[in-house]
């Protein structure tokens, strides 16, 4: 049975904290590093619903995607909803590791398990990460399809394979329009249209995509010379970044299998999307109105 230093360092080289954006907060945020690790539970976010899944399932470490404590904290009592799962954790020697912005960039990372959901062929990293000689890490990946889907079909196929949320999948172009490449980024993507647009893909799918980014791309999309105008597909955030979780849990096993370890590894089932509910538009006053 490793120890949880032992366990730490394991995901460390898969995601190297180092790789990290400045701005995040990755690493392990509590637990003891000589306890003993049996069990481990994956998930996306450290909220109080999962602190108590791992509770329940008997976890030693708890690692997630998105940090507890992003942007600091100047308190962890018990009667903040931070707080809690800090107690919960630690009371019940559960300890807490976080991978982000360092997991987006890895190889593979975030954005291949969302690809490989998608039954997407990857081809390169949309922005690659220019340290990496390789030229296999970086942010969002650029994907084929081994046959040619229409926006209508793709995004039904999105809407399967990808867990289920209140959202859905909403797009933004046209449904009839074929889809051969396609650039995916987990989380919020908007910040990448550039990168997108230069990529010369048909579609893109990513979460997070707010108004008016997205009418810019698709008026940029209309004027450009490009055979297709580029569609659109955003998910929900949680949805886009859960397929990480079963890949990170399969890494972990073959790390745990090639030590010779004892270690269970589970991945969390738990909806922490934070919509709850859908109610679709039947109001058809308007010209133009999707159907």
């Amino acid at each position: 049975m490793p120890r949880l230093s032992e366990v730490i360092a394991a995901l460390d080289a898969l995601w190297p904290p180092e790789r990290a954006e400045a701005w995040d907060a990755v690493g392990t945020v509590c637990g003891d590093p000589d306890q003993d690790v049996s069990r481990v539970l994956f998930a996306v976010d450290p909220v109080q619903e999962i602190a108590d899944e791992a509770v329940k399932l008997g976890a030693d470490l708890l690692v997630t995607h998105h940090p507890l404590y992003l942007r600091g904290t100047t308190t962890v009592a018990a009667s903040t909803f931070k707080g809690r799962v800090v107690h919960t954790l630690i009371k019940n020697d559960v300890a807490l590791h976080v991978a982000h912005t360092n997991a987006d960039t890895a190889d593979p990372g975030v954005s291949d398990a969302l690809a490989g959901a998608l039954d997407l062929r990857v081809v390169r990293p949309l922005v690659p990460d220019p340290t990496d000689a390789t030229g296999c890490r970086g942010l969002g990946r650029v994907c084929a399809l081994d046959h040619p889907l229409t926006v209508r079909e793709f995004a039904a196929r999105a809407a399967e394979r990808l867990p289920a949320t209140a959202q859905g999948i909403r797009v933004a172009g046209d449904p009839d329009a074929l889809v051969r490449t396609v650039a995916v980024s987990g989380g919020s993507g908007d910040s990448l249209f550039d990168a997108v647009r230069a990529a010369g893909v048909d579609a893109f799918l990513t979460a997070d995509l707010r108004h008016h980014p997205v009418s810019e791309a698709r008026a940029r999309s209309a004027h450009s010379t490009a055979d297709t105008p580029l569609a659109l597909l955003d998910a929900a955030h949680w949805a886009t970044e859960w397929p990480w979780c079963e890949l990170a849990a399969a890494q972990l096993d073959e790390i745990s299998d090639r030590h010779g370890w004892d270690l269970r590894v589970h991945v969390s089932k738990t909806v922490t999307d934070p919509w709850t509910a859908h109610a679709a538009s039947i109001t058809t006053d308007f010209p133009g109105a999707p159907n």
